[in-house]
């Protein structure tokens, strides 16, 4: 009798030790750089939490959060943020950091698009046909691209040099290498997978290309908000905002803490 009570104690000891499970939907810019690698194990430790990362587009991090399939979302799309607040699906949404947009293609660049705005060499890249691979996923990377295609004149849909990939930023990057393409793509994937593809960055430094994070705490009754305020409370914070520019790949930081200048 006395062993089974002492095993029923551990177990119970052992189930108050395991770490609580939170569930963060975000994009695939911030796993594929490696941020979230670097960024989410002090917090694990210290508050005993074990972070569940979903990492797909913009739009479908939001519709996880919706559906109360997330504790917190961490997203780059402010329309859709902003919409998603005000139909009462999200609270709380908080500035995280920021990087900017890089418009990338092969050396060669045969459309001429080195130098130019960010429309313009959109309009250059249409009026040469030149291979141009689209996310193709209502990512904010998607919509951002999307966005340039308007203003250049209307999303190229159904032209052949017009590839919907529907992939990540990551997959999408090592597809346009392949094919000598041009590419929307945020820096801080762009700098954890330059060395991996033959592109180059044609198009930088356009106010078109600035591209913002923030996080929100879904609303849903499914939704953990206590856990999900905790990983909220930790990036804004900081200790989160420093680790956040403390991230480097080979010496080249690829986020910025939203406390610095823009």
């Amino acid at each position: 009798m006395r062993a089974f009570l002492l095993c029923v104690l551990l177990a119970a000891c052992g189930a108050e030790d395991a770490p609580k499970v939170l569930r963060l939907a975000t994009t695939t810019s911030t796993r594929d750089s490696g941020l979230l690698e670097f960024l989410l194990p002090p917090f694990e430790k210290k508050e005993n939490v074990e972070v569940q990362v979903v990492a797909v587009g913009t739009g479908q991090a939001l519709e996880l959060g919706k559906r109360g399939d997330a504790d917190l979302v961490l997203v780059h799309a402010r329309s859709l943020e902003d919409e998603f607040v005000a139909k009462g699906h999200g609270s709380d949404r908080r500035d995280v950091m920021y990087n900017d947009y890089v418009v990338l293609g092969p050396a060669a660049d045969p459309a001429g698009a080195k130098g130019k705005g960010a429309v313009e060499a959109f309009r250059l890249i249409a009026a040469t046909r030149a291979p141009f691979v689209s996310r193709g996923d209502k990512s904010g990377t998607h919509i951002r691209e999307t966005q340039l295609w308007e203003k250049a004149g209307g999303v190229p849909k159904g032209e052949d040099f017009h590839l919907d990939a529907g992939q990540g930023m990551g997959a999408c990057l090592v597809m346009a290498g392949e094919k000598d393409a041009y590419i929307l793509a945020d820096r801080g994937t762009w700098l954890a997978f330059k060395s991996k593809v033959d592109l180059v960055v044609l198009v930088e430094g356009d106010k078109l290309l600035f591209n913002e994070y923030g996080a929100i705490l879904p609303t849903h009754e499914k939704a953990d908000r206590a856990v999900g305020a905790k990983l909220l409370d930790y990036l804004t914070s900081a200790e989160g905002q420093r680790r956040i520019g403390e991230f480097r790949v080979e010496g080249e930081r690829l986020f910025h803490p939203v406390g610095e200048g823009q």
